[in-house]
């Protein structure tokens, strides 16, 4: 039996690209900015500030929670979310390793 797609590629490259594409969507970005810039737990704050469905926003927390970008607690009928210190760090360390992987080239096309 032949390999899979993902079995070719090393545990980081698929791990990046994992963390890349929960992060791929413009309300998956503006929840983690909102995140950040509360520096502190979110707690249904989030539909107020982005001006999405509730339904909108929970399936996107769901993505990153999924992803493992966001961790979540519960306090009585309110799901708290904030970063996942852990996966931020490994996120930074891939990315940036790859972003400074590239070194301008005076000839290219």
């Amino acid at each position: 039996m032949g390999l899979t797609k993902t079995e070719i590629f090393t545990e980081e490259q698929n791990q990046l690209s994992m963390l890349l594409k929960a992060l791929a969507h413009p309300a998956r970005i503006a929840i983690l900015q909102q995140i950040i810039a509360a520096k502190a737990c979110i707690c249904g704050d989030l539909v107020d500030e982005l001006g999405l469905a509730q339904a909108t926003i929970s399936q996107h927390l769901k993505e990153l929670k999924n992803a493992e970008i966001i961790q979540g607690t519960i306090e009585g009928v309110k799901v708290c979310y904030c970063i996942n210190p852990k996966t931020w760090k490994l996120l930074e360390k891939q990315f940036g390793r790859f972003l400074g992987s590239y070194q301008s080239v005076d000839s290219c096309c």
